[in-house]
């Protein structure tokens, strides 16, 4: 008897990456694929899919290498639980951003064999994502290094310091609500479309941060989060009791950047739930905002010195200094995940300020199955 194999995931805006996939996995058997609900969808990413659960379901159901399709009747990040029992499978398949410690857990405890495969195109035809498809857009995302929530004026009244970022390649569908400024970026789309003009770079982050906070907004998104997409390389923003730094240092030097690249491991969690609220239960003081603007200081330095070591742990205590002052960015399973990772890494934290969405690794080994970034360079014309 052929093997079961089971796969799951939204498959809205069926491309060819997706066809590529699974056709892949459907080597190791009799292919299950499992789709996400549209309800739960729009729980995860704050918006329905283009294509609602039926269609998604018929278009699949279509393809020559598909067996079985089901809608998973779950909720949340595994919401496939149900169906996973009911099919009982021998073999769960997943891509590499696809893949997350809690499946990789779920089907050790089932005894299923898990396989993560690398996403390629077919022959001749190009990379395809579900963002890609909706817009062929290279405006990059940012991640927050160090230092996240001093550019919120709340935070930096009690002690002035630095956010460090980085603006990163859009080479993978990085998730919505994860600490990558993808609503910002939305609005940067929504302002130039498919990349970020010519000029003058802090006059385009403030025009795109008033953009993203027009008069009468409830919360202010901070200022890091458009800097962070519109200046590339590495940059430390210095903010002291105001919206916007007092000044802005960069790095573009390919050594330093590289270097970052090269020890930096992302852990798939999933994104936040539209339900999540990380400004509940805060701890704000002089001591805490000291903490996070001292080991930002201590990052910044060990990257410019590219002392490893010195890195995870200035790393590593930003991110106690975030979850001191804000422990709604914390859960249980979060927990259990750093704790799979803790021998392996020499630093960790989570993806932007808000909670959720990727757990980052420092590491000066491989981490296996984790997602690797590319770090924006320099503009054309400087």
């Amino acid at each position: 008897m052929s093997k079961k194999v089971f796969v799951t995931g939204c498959f809205d805006l069926l491309h060819s990456g997706h066809v590529a996939f699974l056709k892949e996995a459907a080597q190791f058997g009799d292919l299950y694929v499992c789709i996400g609900n549209d309800e739960n969808v729009k729980h995860l990413k704050g918006r329905y899919p283009v294509n609602n659960q039926e269609e998604r379901r018929y278009m699949l159901d279509a393809l020559a290498c598909v067996k079985e399709v089901r809608i998973n009747k779950g909720w949340g990040i595994i919401d496939f639980e149900q169906e996973l029992a009911e099919i009982a499978p021998d073999v769960f398949v997943v891509n590499e951003d696809g893949h997350t410690p809690a499946k990789e857990a779920l089907c050790r405890e089932n005894h299923i064999e898990y396989n993560v495969l690398s996403r390629k195109p077919h022959v001749d035809l190009p990379v395809r994502s579900t963002t890609s498809l909706r817009t062929v857009c290279t405006i990059p995302f940012r991640i927050d290094i160090a230092g996240g929530w001093l550019d919120q004026p709340y935070v930096s009244k009690f002690f002035p310091g630095p956010v460090l970022t980085v603006s990163i390649e859009p080479t993978l569908e990085f998730n919505d609500r994860s600490g990558m400024a993808s609503s910002t970026r939305r609005k940067a789309i929504e302002l130039w479309k498919t990349e970020i003009p010519a000029g003058d770079k802090e006059q385009l982050a403030k025009i795109l941060f008033v953009y993203d906070n027009p008069p009468g907004s409830g919360h202010v998104s901070g200022s890091q989060d458009s800097i962070g997409i519109v200046f590339p390389g590495l940059n430390k923003l210095n903010y002291h009791n105001d919206y916007w730094p007092q000044s802005i240092e960069s790095v573009q030097d390919d050594d330093k950047l590289h270097w970052i690249e090269s020890h930096f491991y992302l852990v798939t969690l999933g994104p936040r739930v539209s339900t999540y609220n990380v400004l509940e239960n805060t701890v704000i003081n002089a001591a805490s905002a000291k903490a996070l603007a001292d080991a930002a200081d201590r990052c910044w330095e060990a990257m410019l010195h590219k002392d490893l070591a010195a890195f995870g742990e200035a790393f590593k205590a930003s991110f106690e200094a975030q979850i001191a002052m804000f422990p709604n960015m914390m859960d249980e399973d979060i927990w259990k995940v750093i704790e799979q990772y803790r021998s392996r890494a020499l630093g960790w934290k989570l993806s932007g300020a808000g909670g959720g969405g990727y757990l980052i690794l420092v590491s000066d080994k491989p981490i296996e199955n984790a997602i690797q970034i590319k770090i924006r360079r320099r503009d054309v014309w400087g």
